[in-house]
């Protein structure tokens, strides 16, 4: 079976407290060999980095997720600068911008954007990007901060064909997810013209599940339904999807080196 590896899994979250074990057995049944778990705010810090202690296959990042982002949320910032100061992280991430549930700190959530893309760029590793009902206006924030070291994913596209032109050109990855599978995603006119290059999987777990599982937790083991999605949609094999998504997903997190 061909190795997978999930670039985007909240696994530390409650959802998942009851059968954790479970959870990572079926993921390596599945062939899903690493799991990069976003952080999201204070809050979940100490879980998130004692599930990586625990368990090798889980890999942390660090950064503050935009709807965290309030007005006091230079103190969340200074969390996030002495992690990443202090130990090697994966990425920065999740960061970004997010006008689907709140508006109210829209100026916040671009300058968090603004000042975490400087750290990744200071610390030379990705960057991962939530940009909810904001992916042009994040497209052009992090096109302002680019030069030769910035890279990352936009998690959970689910943009257009332009859109994922403007991100590739941007030097970024797509993290595609549970949403390639929905009837009514849209992916399915976007795909097919996106080379394997430009993709890595995701779950997002628990949020997003891949159809036939929509509406119930997502899991890690569930990414090689994605794959398959993608595969029917480019014509390829499942196999071909997992060998190119998982040698650019070891491409990105691998090859950038906390300066640390």
């Amino acid at each position: 079976m061909d190795a997978l590896i999930d670039t985007h899994a909240h696994i530390y979250l409650k959802d998942f407290r009851e059968d954790m074990e479970d959870v990572l057995d079926r993921a390596q049944e599945q062939g899903v060999q690493k799991v990069y778990m976003p952080n999201i705010d204070h809050t979940t810090i100490d879980d998130m980095m004692e599930l990586e202690t625990g368990h090798q296959q889980c890999i942390a990042m660090m950064g503050l997720h935009p709807c965290s982002v309030n007005k006091d949320f230079q103190r969340e910032l200074y969390l996030v600068e002495e992690w990443l100061s202090k130990r090697a992280f994966a990425a920065v991430g999740e960061i970004g911008t997010d006008l689907y549930w709140d508006k109210t700190f829209w100026p916040q959530q671009q300058e968090a954007l603004t000042i975490q893309l400087q750290w990744a760029r200071a610390y030379r590793i990705p960057a991962v990007i939530h940009c909810r009902e904001s992916i042009d206006e994040t497209i052009e924030i992090v096109g302002r901060q680019k030069d030769e070291s910035l890279t990352g994913v936009f998690h959970c596209f689910s943009g257009d064909a332009e859109q994922a032109r403007r991100i590739i050109d941007l030097g970024f990855y797509l993290g595609i997810g549970g949403v390639s599978t929905f009837k009514n995603g849209g992916l399915d006119k976007v795909l097919p013209d996106i080379a394997l290059e430009n993709i890595v999987l995701e779950t997002d777990s628990p949020y997003l599940a891949p159809v036939p599982h929509r509406g119930k937790r997502n899991e890690p083991s569930f990414l090689r339904l994605i794959a398959r999605r993608i595969a029917d949609l480019k014509a390829c094999t499942v196999e071909e999807v997992g060998e190119t998504s998982t040698k650019n997903a070891n491409n990105l997190f691998n090859q950038h080196v906390n300066a640390v």
